[in-house]
């Protein structure tokens, strides 16, 4: 099984770049992580229609080859990292690569997110889309160490 963020969006500062390196790194070999970035749409004079319709065709593209698919949204259920352990342990039994999607400036097109699996939020407060990679690969290596019963997370 691998896990992929797909994120819309460039130019992450080195920082973000850096600490998603250092958790990709740390995945074990039968749970591979990686980040791929997808291209946003020029803004110009689009309307938000269709600069999220233009980023779905890109996701569409990308989520060829997964059989789950976890939109990251701001209504999604609310996880703690147990509960992300547990569903990932879920998934892992299940087989079959899982792609975590953050979407753009503008979201996520209605259809990816009814398409999805899941939806999921990392916080109550407003992320940089950054700061949710960088969270959500910290928090993805933080469940697997939950479900392998790693000292990384502790309890109490």
């Amino acid at each position: 099984m691998r896990l992929t963020i797909l994120a819309v969006g460039h130019r992450t500062p080195d920082w973000v770049a850096d600490g998603c390196a250092e958790y990709l790194k740390r995945m074990p070999r039968e749970l591979p992580l990686t980040v791929v970035e997808i291209k946003p749409e020029p803004r110009g004079t689009k309307t938000r229609e269709q600069l999220l319709a233009a980023e779905k065709v890109r996701l569409q593209q990308a989520l060829q080859g997964y059989s789950r698919i976890v939109v990251l949204d701001e209504r999604g259920e609310d996880l703690t990292t147990v509960k992300l352990a547990q569903k990932l342990e879920g998934w892992m039994r299940e087989g079959g690569d899982t792609a975590f999607i953050i979407g753009g400036a503008d979201g996520i097109d209605a259809e990816i997110k009814q398409r999805s699996d899941a939806m999921i939020r990392l916080s109550s407060l407003t992320l940089p889309h950054a700061m949710a990679r960088l969270v959500l690969c910290e928090q993805l290596y933080r469940a697997h160490s939950v479900v392998r019963n790693h000292p990384y997370h502790r309890e109490g």
